[in-house]
This record gives structure tokens, C-alpha cells and sequence, in this order.
């Protein structure tokens, strides 16, 4: 997945980028079903307006959960934010 605002998808029928609005869209879908709902990646490829497949929802969920845990075990390093801004 890249470091930028958008991550690519796996999907053989779609091997396009996801946009900030896509990830939003997905985001707020997993937060209002949750992981555990059933019928999960259909829900939320619906309420992406069908612009994303259950299985590339589904897939976009394992990359990201795939990322995490190499950035927990040390094979990705953590990301170096800017230390400038509102809080410093």
C-alpha cells in the first residue's frame, strides 16, 4: 500500500487507486456496521455506491489490516509525521 493518500487495489477486474473520498467511504462504512456484521463487505460496497466490489472492499480491509501488523512486527517502519503543526 502507498504512503500517500490513496492505496491500490489487488483486484484483478480493478487494479485502480482508491481516492481520499473511496477510503472515507469505506471508513465510515466499516464504523456505522461494524467488522463483525454479517454480510460485511457487501454492506459496505453498497454504501460506497457500488464503485468498489464486496471483494475489492474485502481485499482493501486485508491490505490494510496486512500493513498494520507489519508495522507492529517491525518489517514496515512506523511513519515519520512532521513534528511542526498545531501542537508543537
Amino acid at each position: 500500500m502507498s504512503s500517500g493518500s490513496s492505496s491500490r487495489s489487488t483486484s484483478p477486474s480493478s487494479d485502480s487507486e482508491w481516492s481520499k473520498k473511496e477510503n472515507k467511504m469505506f471508513e465510515e462504512a466499516l464504523a456505522y456496521y461494524g467488522v463483525s456484521a454479517p454480510n460485511l463487505w457487501e454492506k459496505v460496497a453498497s454504501a460506497m455506491g457500488g464503485t468498489k466490489s464486496a471483494e475489492e472492499v474485502r481485499r482493501h480491509f486485508q491490505l490494510l489490516i496486512d500493513d498494520v501488523d507489519s508495522i507492529e512486527h517491525g518489517r514496515i517502519p512506523f511513519p515519520k509525521y512532521k513534528t511542526q503543526g498545531f501542537w508543537t
